[in-house]
Order: C-alpha cells, then structure tokens, then sequence
C-alpha cells in the first residue's frame, strides 16, 4: 500500500534530473493523496514531467469514479489483470517523492504515522503505470498508480507492502526496457530509513511542514 507521500524537495529533484522541467504552479508538498495531481516521467514522454490524476483509469472504463480504487497496483499480479497488464507492457512511468507514509499499528491498539525515505535525503521514483482516458465530450485525462510489493526489512514490522521503488541507475530500464517487470523487487532496507511522525498527517487536507514535523530540520527543503 502507498497512499501518501511527500514531494517537497523540489531543488533537489531538479539538481539530480536536470533534464526534466516542472510544471509552473508546482509548489512544495508534504500530503500528497489519492484523486490528486501528481508529477510523473511517463514513458511517451520521458524528458519532461507532466500532471496525472492518481487512480489509475483505464482508456475502456466508463465511469472515471473507477481510478479512486487503483491507486495502487501489486506487482506480483500485474500481467494477470485486464486494467494494468497492457500498461505493463506499453505505458509505465517514473513517479517522483522524497518521502511516503505508513501507518504503524502499535500495542495499544493505535495506529503512529511512519515517514519513509532514503537516508541520502534525496528524492527518488515510485514505478507506476499510466493511461489515457477520454471523456464523451473528447477531453483527455491521464492517470497513473503506482506499483506495490512485498516490504523490505525495514518496512516489514510496519506494513505488509511498500511501493516499488526504480533506483537511479535502472530509470531508463524501467521505462523503455523490455524486461521492465524484473525491478518490480523491494528496495533494500539499507538505503532506507523510517521515523514516527505528527498525526497531522492523518487528515488529507492537511499540506504542510507539520505533518513531517521529527524529520524537519533548518535548512531542509
């Protein structure tokens, strides 16, 4: 499962591609959720990142109502079914954050928010799928999900998924190779790190620093 994250190293992300542009009016986010806008480098289009929809709608689906449960898409099952196995194939993406949350269930029955990222601090690509979806009038929306699988070392006392994370030196693999499928793996424990964080995050509409609040620290950003 991922069903939030962060992306608000947005410098950063320029400074490691320095090849992609981002779209005017993009700002810092810290909530980012389902139905949203996201940023992705999708495969049609791999020097520049453009806006989808998050909830995958296939090009047949009648009703877009169906891309809010196809926020994810686990890996292990992708060829298999009628909604992801020719994105698999024809229409994979690179979906940038530097951070995504998980929810910790702990003795006392509650649940901690756990921020996930790499220890470099550095932004890094969700795998994911797009379509293309045309509404009865012609307009065209383009959605993604990204990809989950089985967690790492890390993760695994916190959550029974983790998304599917493309590491720098297989980004072009991912996107134009056609044994795409093979990175669909965890990301190794050692690159990661995980750190209980404010409950602002549990409310969605909640976009600020404060819901990475014991991460932050001067100058980060």
């Amino acid at each position: 499962m991922c069903g939030r994250y962060t992306l608000f190293r947005l410098e950063q992300l320029l400074k490691n591609f320095p090849w992609l542009a981002i779209p005017p009016g993009i700002g810092p986010r810290y909530n980012i959720a389902p139905t949203q806008p996201v940023l992705a480098v999708a495969n049609d289009r791999p020097d520049r990142l453009d806006l989808f929809h998050w909830g995958l709608i296939p090009s047949w689906a009648k009703d877009p109502a169906i891309g809010n449960r196809m926020i994810n898409a686990r890996g292990e099952t992708l060829a298999e079914k009628p909604a992801f196995r020719t994105a698999l194939q024809r229409r994979r993406c690179l979906i940038p954050a530097d951070g995504f949350y998980e929810w910790r269930r702990d003795a006392d029955g509650g649940k901690t928010p756990m921020y996930l990222r790499m220890k470099s601090g550095d932004p890094f690509m969700f795998a994911g799928l797009w379509e293309s979806w045309h509404d009865p009038g012609g307009g065209e929306l383009r959605s993604c999900t990204i990809i989950t699988t089985k967690p790492n070392t890390l993760i695994e006392s916190i959550h029974d998924r983790m998304p599917a994370i493309i590491l720098p030196e297989d980004h072009q693999r991912w996107l134009k190779g056609p044994d795409a499928a093979e990175l669909i793996r965890p990301c190794p424990a050692e690159l990661m790190e995980a750190t209980p964080v404010s409950k602002h995050v549990n409310n969605p509409r909640n976009e600020s620093a404060d819901c990475i609040e014991s991460i932050t620290a001067p100058g980060v950003g």
